[in-house]
């Protein structure tokens, strides 16, 4: 009994082994295309949906809707998904933009999104976005209120015809956004700067050590960023100016490469205590 019982462990870690190899392989090889034009095999799509759906499911658990109900609530989630939503998702007789008919995944259809979901995993999808799609994480863009505003409108949106979506289109202005309310700043979170740096695309430009996928050069390093004496080498390196830096970057240094990117207060405060810590010591 011993003996076939290690027999089966030693079979079934060589087939793990092997499969290690294989995947390996093609991967090294470049035998996976990676094409837009070519979708996912069918296996491959089916566990990235599963394992998305699980995924969402967990982590939506705990999270509890508002009243839904309201008309003013109903009213700005169509103005927002107008400004934000219907470029690639679409809406009842509107098509995505050009850009999302190339996307692979492709975005889902939200008209069978709000029948199948929970309110809760719509409002956690939007706010967190999904890795792996081009759905991005709108709560650097949009404050919880404006999620659930969108949310409230999806569940109304399957029950409209393309004339009732234009009626209630038409005459919109475009969605602002809103103003944080003074005193609802909290201090700099290191670890959520962390992951806002991923956010407003500081690593397609950055190399920035402890962050995944920042390895590029197109500007300086941030390494040793806490022990710099000036920031752009015109202003000194304290948190209020970098701060000001990562909001501003024209206004503090005219022609400068570094764009603005609308990064919110909060989030410049988060990222200036994350860059804090990038010491020379700390490489």
């Amino acid at each position: 009994m011993i003996r076939a019982t290690r027999i089966a462990v030693l079979a079934v870690a060589a087939a793990a082994g092997l499969a290690g190899l294989a995947g390996g392989a093609v991967v090294y090889f470049g035998w996976y295309d990676v094409s837009a034009t070519s979708p996912h095999t069918m296996a491959v799509h089916h566990l990235m949906d599963t394992a998305m759906a699980r995924s969402v499911k967990a982590r939506a658990a705990d999270v509890q809707a508002p009243d839904l109900n309201g008309e003013a609530r109903i009213r700005n989630g169509a103005r927002l998904y107008r400004t934000h939503c219907v470029q690639c998702h679409g809406a009842p007789g509107i098509a995505p933009q050009p850009y999302a008919l190339g996307l692979n995944p492709a975005p889902a259809a939200l008209v069978a999104t709000a029948r199948t979901r929970p309110a809760a995993e719509i409002f956690w999808i939007t706010q967190q976005g999904i890795k792996m799609t081009g759905m991005p994480a709108w709560q650097y863009r949009l404050t919880d209120d404006q999620i659930w505003d969108v949310v409230a409108f999806l569940r109304v949106l399957p029950l409209l015809s393309p004339a009732d979506y234009r009626d209630r289109d038409d005459g919109l202005p475009p969605a602002e956004p809103t103003p944080v309310a003074p005193g609802s700043l909290r201090i700099g979170d290191a670890a959520a700067g962390k992951k806002a740096l991923q956010q407003y695309l500081c690593v397609t430009c950055h190399a920035i050590p402890g962050v995944t996928g920042a390895w590029n050069h197109v500007g300086p390093s941030l390494a040793g960023m806490a022990d710099r004496p000036y920031i752009a080498g015109v202003m000194v390196n304290t948190p209020e100016n970098l701060q000001r830096w990562l909001r501003e970057p024209g206004a503090v240094k005219a022609g400068t490469a570094m764009p603005d990117v609308g990064v919110s207060e909060q989030d410049a405060r988060d990222i200036a205590q994350f860059l804090n810590t990038l010491s020379d010591d700390h490489r």
